[in-house]
């Protein structure tokens, strides 16, 4: 592991130790929540169905080069 993030890291953990703030630690402890928190169950429905499907695609083959793609849309890249 990076020394520098592992230096990080502890410091967090003294700095964590220390506070007193009922309510910065309120907003940490939604925000370790929200980062657990699956991405696809925050998506839409049709996302979901998008995604699904592209997955399916790409599983049959059915893929298009990005090359192509990159013919296809060069006008708006």
């Amino acid at each position: 592991m990076d020394i520098n993030l592992q230096n990080k890291k502890i410091e967090l953990i003294q700095w964590l130790s220390t506070l007193d703030d009922k309510s910065l630690i309120d907003k940490l402890m939604k925000l370790r929540k929200k980062e657990k928190t699956d991405w696809w169950n925050n998506i839409s429905t049709d996302e979901q169905r998008s995604i699904e499907k592209g997955i399916q695609d790409a599983d049959n083959g059915k893929l298009t080069s990005h090359s192509n793609v990159k013919k296809i849309y060069e006008e708006w890249l």
